[in-house]
């Protein structure tokens, strides 16, 4: 196989298996398991491998059809979107073993139909992180966002309201979406984002483009969740599947601030984003810096494990959205870090909560007493998880923290600082107040009818569980290694760590 189109079959497999787990999954839900994890398995060798390749060869571009751009769809191959290519099909590949045991026991007979929209939404992710055209970009996100709202749909209660909220604030992100590409495209007469970007600095037409820029971000941030246009998120994501919570939780909000710097940096230049924007610059790290403390202090008045989970990952996409924008290389850095670390950290803990609501069949506080003699092992990954959320070294998360923060200093930003440093502190609020109630708080009462309330989880879920954990660590570790080689070929020119 020529290692230079192997990222098309990584993009392909998830795509191709949903269109057979839809058909084979009808006549026999024994077919699904093999099939997702099969592909899966391929698309996170391929994806491994790709990133191999362009630390070794270098960056390069894939057009599809042969169609040159601009009339073309052109693939980006580069260490950020490689990088993102491996982070998207390791998570998918974890959180999908989780999702086959509680998928049967949440959704019996709608297995096929679950996993159709869930290869799909895969499939969609992954092409994200590759493409090279802003129009494209709009079609793919869409995938993702029609393929989330039906796996949503399918939780209970009120799940579909939550959908349909979700629909609503995800079409108004995608509408500030395509009106700034539609900007860009009377602009420029191209959908390509390296061909705008060649012809964007010889324009004169200032205001079109701050425009088109302001379209392409709120867009973005409304799709992300940034407080405070994440009133959809909370409960779109605790109240899904829990199968869907896993792998929707810690993918979509990343990818997008992804997307967020692709824009940035791909589409616009550091000049213009940066130097021609310097106060609204300044502004949006204020705004992140609030969107810390809001999202933070909502996160303390929850009661249910899952959705109180939702308010820190809101706080978290602030964290990497200040980081971006402050505007240095120490900054950038924290935030293309924080991508990597809040998407295994977030995977962890979703996951531990996938294990216990198995169990336990709630999340509720109450539900979580004695869970440390009951659950030994899912606890254990449960802490390691919250450590590293909280920022505890040699966890992942004290690493992407530390950056954030050494950016912050140097950018002239105390706020930020101030914001990061009160935000570890009420994690550490929120994880020991989980951890006093699960070891010290005696058991609560078992009803003997329910007999999946004692004990550890089936190995199929906690085995990536368990991975996810020692992850933490590992990328932790070997967190030099991963900036030195591969963060720091994909920042912009001018920008150091």
């Amino acid at each position: 196989m020529n290692t230079p189109n192997l990222h098309l079959y990584v993009l392909a497999a998830p795509l191709l298996t949903a269109f057979a787990v839809n058909l084979l999954g009808r006549v026999s839900r024994t077919w699904i398991g093999p099939l997702v994890l099969g592909a899966l398995t391929f698309s996170a060798g391929g994806a491994l491998m790709t990133l191999l390749h362009v630390l070794r060869e270098g960056a390069f571009r894939y057009t599809i059809g042969n169609w040159q751009p601009p009339l073309g769809i052109e693939l980006v191959v580069d260490p950020l979107s490689a990088l993102m290519l491996l982070l998207v099909s390791a998570v998918a590949l974890l959180a999908t073993s989780s999702a086959l045991k509680s998928v049967a026991h949440e959704l019996p007979g709608r297995e096929h139909l679950f996993f159709t929209l869930y290869m799909i939404l895969i499939a969609g992710l992954l092409g994200l992180v590759l493409t090279g055209d802003a129009f494209n970009l709009y079609v793919l996100l869409e995938i993702t966002a029609i393929t989330t709202y039906g796996l949503i749909a399918m939780g209970s209660g009120r799940a579909a309201l939550s959908s349909f909220n979700y629909i609503i604030m995800g079409s108004i992100g995608a509408c500030f979406y395509l009106l700034g590409v539609g900007y860009l495209y009377i602009l420029t007469g191209t959908l390509n984002m390296a061909d705008i970007a060649q012809i964007l600095p010889g324009l004169d037409a200032p205001a079109a483009i701050a425009t088109a820029f302001a379209f392409l971000m709120v867009g973005l941030w409304v799709k992300m969740g940034l407080f405070p246009l994440h009133v959809w998120l909370p409960n779109a994501y605790s109240q899904a599947p829990t199968g869907a919570g896993a792998m929707i939780a810690p993918l979509m909000t990343k990818v997008t601030i992804y997307l967020m710097i692709r824009v940035m940096f791909s589409i616009f230049s550091p000049d213009y984003t940066f130097l021609a924007h310097a106060g609204i610059q300044a502004g949006i790290v204020w705004a992140a810096s609030l969107a810390i403390m809001c999202a933070s202090g909502l996160a303390l008045a929850q009661r249910n494990l899952r959705r109180m989970l939702t308010y820190i990952l809101v706080a978290e996409v602030a964290y990497m959205v200040g980081g971006v924008w402050l505007a240095n290389g120490t900054g950038i850095t924290g935030a293309i870090l924080h991508i990597v670390n809040d998407a295994m950290m977030t995977l962890c803990l979703f996951l531990a909560a996938a294990a216990i609501i198995y169990r336990t069949g709630s999340l509720e506080f109450d539900r979580l007493n004695g869970l440390y003699r009951r659950m030994p092992v899912t606890m254990a990954a449960f802490t390691v998880g919250a450590f590293s959320m909280i920022g505890v070294p040699p966890t992942c998360g004290f690493f992407s923290k530390w950056y954030l923060i050494l950016g912050a200093v140097r950018a002239g930003h105390p706020e930020f600082v101030t914001a990061l440093l009160i935000s570890s502190l009420i994690n550490a609020v929120l994880f020991f107040r989980i951890i006093e109630l699960a070891y010290f708080q005696p058991a609560s009462d078992l009803s003997r009818s329910e007999p999946q309330q004692a004990g550890e989880a089936p190995l199929l879920m906690l085995s990536p569980l368990l991975l996810s954990a020692v992850a933490l660590v590992a990328i932790g570790l070997g967190s030099g290694p991963l900036i030195e080689n591969i963060i720091r070929l994909a920042m912009p020119p001018g920008f150091a760590p």
